[in-house]
């Protein structure tokens, strides 16, 4: 019987989507409808005289609902009205007649049609007391609501006081009001009046809430608008006086505001601050076009961009800066270790000031580099300043902001580039410094490079302090010779100097190469160069300290290979020692060739160049003459007093040596050192030159593989010399085995490359005698005579040091 009754309750009606909108029961409403099957199904509403079923759609973006895209609780509604608008939109007015549950969806096309069973109110009951306080809370609230609520008329509370069914009141003032489609849905979908107005009194309250918050927020939003019109028309009336005046300019409010905000935001020193504030009073009273003014605008720029109170975090972390530098760099011991140093202590004290390190190498060692990679790791910002020609002291502590085209140095100007108040400053070629009427920039820069001082330093721009004590200062050089000596005295001084053969190898290998290949487009299998080839490379296509000129090379290769393999199709090239000629040409510089037997008069000298050591011939030839001492070769003073200083030593020696006593009336002698186009200059080839002379007197020959290097004295002494590193390592390569050097530079030998001196022997002397008894195998403690060999060469020592006695 229960499902005869269920049948006759459900019935088929055409179903309408609604998107966005909920309509209740005995409410009158109207909408546009667009879709076509909801065109379609009104259309079949009003020619069957059927009623129209209306169910809320889950997700309005569905444009084709299917059944599990609807809600299931909707409202049974007469169509009372149909008006077609233009463009083909259909606006309709529908009365809600009764609760319904959809079944099922019937059909999709034309039109949705739904089984639909009509769900019958529940008879009305008196109301409890309970229920009568709660429509009474309900008035009250809807009665606020529509004060507040705009376009909310007030007989919307006429057609509501004559109810006292919960049910209805629910439902009209839902209809009536502002909510989410979603809470409408759940009030129609309640069934039980009492527990409806319930849920819609929460809904009002909340609703209201809102409303009040809206409206309290516009009011706030109107009384500023209201103030700010105000400000706005006093300050327009005040603008167009001044400009009457000639007093002001348009928009200079509104600058002059920024400004001030600006100061007062950056958090400057108080000092700072009360500049900018006063410079800001005298750019207000500016009259209208000053040249001034532009003046004032640029400083206040200028200040107001520089990183008064910015720091980047420090990463004082020994091992982090490690990796990096051994990452980017290959040797370089000595120098990781002192600013690894640096680090450290940096780690320990934080708050340590003024560390200013001047890195000294010849060129292309690796000094910026260094320095970038200290800063990267160190995690600074980097500021590179070349002081390459500068020679005007404003350069360094900038103009005064009353000249044309003022602008603050190069201190300041680095510091606001790195937008850090505790970058790395490089300061690149502090050697090369100039210096003319205007000033010498190495003064300025004495108060720059001072821990002491640069906390308060004054660019002549600013006029106000600027803290640089939290900036880490790195310089470079090539030499220390043209630094002044104030300026060099405040900073500390590391050395980085040539690179063996073998370093260069290395630093090719891991760094230089991959470089190339990936700068010339290269993958590592298109180009094979073996050691033999970068060994080949280093020695016969480059003789410099660094590896500029030896990267440069690397780069031609990898430009011939990138012809060959675009043009002939080549896929793979392989370069070994004995093919490097293909690629480079004939080979530019080839090892002096010792000669194959003793000679006379002819000595191996030691010299040290900007580009690394070099081996240095001496050569001697005494004729018969009137005593006369020629020196050619295109030597320096240095030299030539030296080459005196060892003729009047031999003159005072002559009877030890078994010379003539009346050798310098008789005999002139001829001191030469070949490749006359290359001057030569310098106090260490005193020992040298006396050895090429007393050989050539003696008719004694000279050992081979030797090389020597030192200063003599008229009483023999042999005096310390500079650049042993340089100077060993081109014995090494020139096939020398043992080196003669001032006993005073026997402690030197320690810095040397363990691979030379691990190949070399060592002869500290401190007087010529043991030279020429070493050299020539002359003992001249005992009078003339000749010894009958020279001393035989020990093994090297500990430290591959060799001392003989």
């Amino acid at each position: 019987m229960s499902e005869q009754e269920k049948e006759i309750q459900t019935v088929t009606l055409p179903a309408l989507a609604l998107r966005g909108m909920t309509v209740f029961p005995n409410m009158m409403l109207h909408f546009d409808v667009g879709r076509e099957i909801s065109v379609k199904a009104l259309d079949e509403s009003m020619t069957s005289g059927t009623p129209i079923f209306l169910v809320a759609q889950r997700d309005i973006a569905v444009e084709s609902p299917k059944e599990k895209d609807l809600c299931r609780i909707g409202t049974i509604c007469n169509v009372r009205q149909i008006l077609r608008l233009p463009g083909d939109n259909v606006r309709v007015m529908v009365e809600g007649a009764a609760r319904g549950r959809m079944h099922r969806l019937t059909q999709l096309t034309p039109y949705l049609a739904a089984e639909v069973e009509e769900i019958v109110p529940e008879e009305p009951v008196r109301g409890s007391a309970k229920t009568e306080a709660l429509i009474r809370q309900t008035y009250e609230l809807f009665e606020r609501y529509v004060e507040l609520a705009p376009k909310m008329t007030p007989d919307l509370l006429l057609n509501l006081i004559s109810s006292e069914d919960p049910g209805y009141i629910a439902d009209y003032i839902a209809q009536n009001i502002v909510m989410r489609t979603g809470d409408k849905q759940s009030i129609l979908e309640e069934l039980r009046p009492v527990r409806r107005l319930e849920k819609l009194f929460r809904q009002l309250r909340q609703e209201l809430e809102v409303l009040e918050l809206e409206l309290d927020m516009q009011n706030r939003v109107r009384e500023g608008m209201n103030r700010n019109q105000r400000d706005y028309y006093l300050r327009e009336q005040l603008k167009v006086i001044q400009q009457e005046l000639g007093e002001g300019e348009a928009g200079g409010d509104s600058e002059i505001a920024e400004y001030r905000q600006a100061i007062e935001k950056a958090k400057l020193p108080e000092e700072v601050s009360q500049k900018l504030l006063k410079e800001v009073s005298r750019l207000e009273k500016q009259p209208f076009g000053s040249a001034e003014a532009t003046v004032l605008r640029n400083y206040l720029d200028v200040c107001l961009e520089l990183p008064w109170n910015k720091k980047t975090k420090e990463r004082a972390d020994v091992e982090a800066v490690r990796k990096a530098l051994d990452n980017d760099h290959y040797g370089l011991e000595k120098v990781k270790e002192r600013i690894l140093e640096f680090v450290a202590v940096k780690q320990l004290a934080p708050d340590l000031k003024g560390q200013i390190i001047c890195l000294v190498g010849p060129p292309g060692v690796g000094k910026t580099s260094i320095a970038m990679s200290m800063a990267k790791a160190m995690n600074r910002k980097l500021a590179r300043i070349s002081l390459g020609g500068v020679h005007d002291e404003a350069e360094i502590r900038g103009h005064r902001k009353t000249y044309i085209g003022a602008m603050p140095g190069r201190i300041i100007a680095g510091i606001r580039q790195a937008g850090s108040s505790n970058p790395l400053l490089l300061l690149d070629e502090i050697d090369k410094l100039g210096s003319d009427h205007r000033g010498d920039p190495a003064d300025a820069l004495l108060e720059v490079l001072d821990g002491e001082q640069n906390s308060t330093f004054r660019d002549h721009f600013l006029e106000v302090p600027y803290d640089l004590s939290d900036v880490l200062f790195i310089t470079t050089a090539n030499t220390l010779d043209t630094i002044p000596r104030p300026l060099l005295d405040r900073m500390e001084v590391i050395e980085l100097s040539s690179y063996t053969d073998e370093e260069k190898l290395q630093i090719a290998k891991r760094h230089l190469l991959p470089k190339e290949l990936k700068r010339h487009g290269l993958k590592k299998s298109q180009l094979k160069l073996t050691d033999g080839a970068l060994r080949e490379i280093i020695t016969g296509y480059t003789k410099e300290s660094g590896v500029r000129i030896l990267e440069r090379k690397l780069g031609a290769v990898c430009r011939k290979v990138a012809m060959r393999v675009v043009s002939d199709g080549v896929k793979s090239v392989s370069i070994t020692g004995d093919n490097v000629e293909e690629f480079l040409g004939i080979r530019r510089y080839h090892p002096e060739r010792l000669p194959r037997t003793e000679q006379v008069g002819v000595v191996n000298g030691l010299a040290w160049t900007s580009v690394g050591g070099e081996l240095l011939e001496v050569e001697v030839n005494v004729v018969p003459g009137s005593g006369k001492l020629e020196l050619t070769g295109n030597l320096g003073d240095v030299m030539k007093e030296s080459a005196h200083a060892a003729y009047s030593y031999i003159r005072s020696r002559a009877d030890r040596l078994g010379i003539e006593a009346d050798f310098y009336q008789k005999k002139d002698i001829h001191v030469h050192f070949p490749e006359g186009a290359v001057p030569k200059d310098g106090p260490s080839a005193g020992i040298a030159i006396t050895t090429a002379m007393v050989s050539a007197l003696t008719n004694t020959p000279v050992r081979r593989e030797l090389a020597m290097t030192g200063e003599v004295t008229l009483r023999g002494r042999v005096l310390a010399i500079g650049g042993l590193k340089e100077k060993t390592m081109a014995a090494l390569r020139n096939g020398i085995r043992t080196v003669i050097l001032p006993a005073e530079n026997e402690k030197d030998l320690e810095e040397i490359d363990q691979t030379v001196r691990a190949a070399l022997h060592f002869l500290p002397v401190e007087q010529v005698d043991a030279v020429l008894a070493y050299a020539l195998g002359l003992d001249v403690t005992q009078g003339a005579g000749q010894l009958p060999e020279a001393p035989a060469e020990a093994s090297p020592a500990a430290g591959g040091i060799s001392i003989h006695q």
